[in-house]
């Protein structure tokens, strides 16, 4: 797939297929998240991946975001080391992007639920959940899940009318582009 098509074509899928992902694919969606840039070449990322369904099941629990992982057939749990780079947030944020455009490339759907910051129920946040979940240790941050699958719904790919231009400047806010 050409590059602006998977652009255009990526779009946050919450309905999947009870289809297995190959592993194959798997190592390719993993191989284009290792690709992405990082602040000084850190690298900090960590890929958790599950496959196993009554898993998924329990991370679909995490907090309302991300019950779409009820019908995913896999998950791929991106995390950052806090000891490696302060910026591990915008370093998994860039992985993860690269997943889910790599899975739009694949043929696949994906969709992000957000993790980081937020609340598995009134007490206990959705990363010490997940942390608990999975066996994650401390230093270990989590900044989300992405669900992937073959799609079971399908949505429009985006079009160029979607594209803000008021909110393009030129040199400063104000001048438009």
């Amino acid at each position: 797939m050409e590059f602006f098509e998977v652009i255009r074509k990526r779009r946050s899928i919450r309905k999947f297929q009870n289809k297995e992902v190959p592993d194959e694919l798997i190592e390719k969606i993993l191989e284009a998240a290792f690709y992405s840039p990082s602040s000084r070449n850190r690298r900090p990322w960590h890929f958790v991946v599950v496959k196993d369904r009554e898993l998924i099941k329990k991370l679909a629990k995490t907090r309302s975001a991300v019950e779409f992982l009820e019908t995913a057939p896999l998950a791929i749990v991106v995390c950052g080391d806090e000891r490696i780079s302060n910026a591990w947030v915008y370093d998994c944020s860039i992985a993860a992007e690269h997943i889910q455009l790599a899975a739009t490339a694949l043929g696949l759907g994906a969709c992000w639920g957000h993790i980081h910051e937020r609340m598995h129920d009134d007490k206990k946040t959705a990363e010490d959940y997940v942390r608990e979940l999975l066996g994650i240790p401390k230093h270990i941050r989590i900044l989300c899940i992405i669900g992937i699958g073959y799609p079971a719904e399908e949505k429009p790919e985006h079009r160029k009318e979607e594209i803000m231009w008021e909110r393009v400047h030129l040199n400063r806010v104000g001048n438009h582009f």
